[in-house]
């Protein structure tokens, strides 16, 4: 029971700062059919700047402050980049998105330098939330999970429960009828591209210190984002929440369980020999396959489900 509930608890921190991460890219593709390859660099370039902001003047301050100016780097990027190629197609937006998150890492790394820095959990989270079975909670993982809990729901609020999110919606549809209303639909498209950018900036502030910050922490998220969005359904919000959590979890536990493959088959009842399932296999522990598991799931959803979880399209 022990074992469950703390790593229950890890998987749900970990899907949530998932969560965090695939929301900014689903609300993109889903607003404006755009898959952007260089969202986890938004990710990296909001720990970096609220590294360097929580040096100058505290991590509160930097909370807002860094996904702003990720915000504003992503807007900027939309208008005068991503919109001029936007008329030739969707690969040239692949490759320039491509192309940005390779600029993004390169000037990381000549700013911030090539190892990683010392960007630390505030001294006010950083004691221990509860203690349950004799193991302490971080207070930490604890803002992390009500971080993503609000922005989900100020997300789901703007988008059903005001003007703007209507305006937003209807862009997506019918942009001709929006224009004749009045609204300037790339404009539209400019903010949803840059609140999008946000969303990964801050998670890039309240990730960052969780785990580490320095140049490869794009890439080594980058793949998983793309599987949660893929999962839970391109373009649904609430497909990448389930995804994102389902996948936290069960990697979560994976990791937790020091348990060769052929003692878990033969705890259920099946008999695996080295003959049956091959010998390298056959000796696998579950934790040794935790990485892989998030991209077994993409392919078992790719054959069997391709709109994903609870999306609505295939592509």
């Amino acid at each position: 029971m022990e074992f469950f509930t703390i790593f229950l608890l890890n998987g749900l921190s970990y899907g949530l700062l998932l969560f965090m991460l695939s929301s900014g890219l689903t609300l993109i593709f889903s607003m404006m059919g755009v898959l952007n390859f260089a969202h986890a660099s938004f990710y990296m370039l909001g720990a970096y700047f609220a590294y360097s902001t929580t040096e100058l003047i505290g991590f509160w301050p930097a909370l807002l402050v860094a996904p702003l100016l990720v915000g504003l780097l992503g807007a900027g990027f939309e208008k005068y980049c991503l919109r001029r190629v936007h008329k030739f197609g969707h690969v040239p937006e692949l490759l320039i998105t491509f192309g940005l998150s390779f600029i993004i890492l390169e000037m990381v790394q000549l700013v911030w330098g090539t190892s990683s820095v010392d960007y630390r959990v505030p001294d006010l989270l950083s004691g221990p939330l509860f203690t349950i079975f004799g193991t302490q909670f971080p207070m930490y993982r604890g803002f992390m999970m009500l971080v993503a809990v609000l922005m989900l729901i100020a997300i789901w609020l703007l988008l059903t429960r005001t003007r703007i999110g209507l305006v937003i919606q209807a862009a997506l549809t019918h942009p001709e009828t929006v224009e004749t209303l009045g609204h300037n639909v790339p404009r539209v498209f400019m903010l949803v591209f840059g609140g999008g950018a946000a969303l990964a900036g801050l998670a890039g502030v309240i990730g960052g210190n969780a785990f580490v910050t320095e140049p490869g922490m794009a890439a080594t998220v980058g793949s998983v984002i793309f599987v949660v969005v893929v999962v839970g359904g391109m373009g649904s919000l609430s497909g990448a929440f389930v995804a994102s959590l389902l996948i936290g979890i069960v990697q979560t536990f994976a990791v937790g369980i020091d348990k060769a493959l052929v003692d878990l088959a033969g705890s259920v009842g099946l008999i695996l020999t080295p003959e049956t399932f091959g010998w390298a296999l056959w000796k696998l522990k579950i934790s040794q396959i935790a990485p892989i598991l998030p991209y077994m799931f993409l392919v078992l959803i790719l054959i069997f489900r391709p709109k994903g979880l609870l999306g609505t399209r295939e592509g």
